[in-house]
């Protein structure tokens, strides 16, 4: 029987994101670590949008960041992202209340591999709103996503 403590299955497979800060269910000490299938494990979204990174409309696909937050059971007003390279940025709580932001493990049904900005990836759906089109939103979207921390 799991204790409210740690409530989330243990990931199986190679640890790609990892949650700390303010966060109601973990898998690790004071923290909840995810694999690919966990993430899989939870509804998945797709969109096709433009970025100024690619040439042409891509397919992304994942799980909405609200649900791997409500899975964690995140409590705080911002999102510390943190890249793989160390890149950094704050996303407010409150995009993730007015955007379904997905947080991407595939671009056109194929897995993202590290050199093309994986294994994970924050994207907005540029195309659906026109504020979106930005350099705020665009610097959210951070690539080679490894943690969250919650504040």
């Amino acid at each position: 029987m799991q204790t409210p403590a740690q409530a989330l299955d243990a990931p199986q497979g190679r640890v790609i994101l990892t949650i700390t800060g303010k966060i109601g269910e973990t898998n690790a000490e004071r923290q909840a670590q995810f694999d690919l299938a966990m993430l899989e494990a939870l509804p998945q979204h797709s969109f096709v949008t433009q970025t100024p990174w690619e040439n042409g409309s891509i397919k992304f696909t994942g799980p909405l960041l609200r649900d791997v937050l409500a899975a964690v059971k995140a409590q705080g007003t911002q999102l510390k992202a943190t890249a793989l390279n160390d890149y950094r940025i704050v996303i407010p709580v409150d995009d993730d209340r007015r955007f379904d932001i997905v947080l991407a493990h595939r671009m056109n049904d194929q897995l993202i591999p590290v050199r093309t900005r994986g294994p994970l990836f924050i994207i907005y759906p540029f195309d659906s709103r026109k504020e979106l089109r930005s350099n705020t939103y665009y610097e959210r979207s951070i690539w080679q996503l490894k943690s969250l921390d919650i504040d």
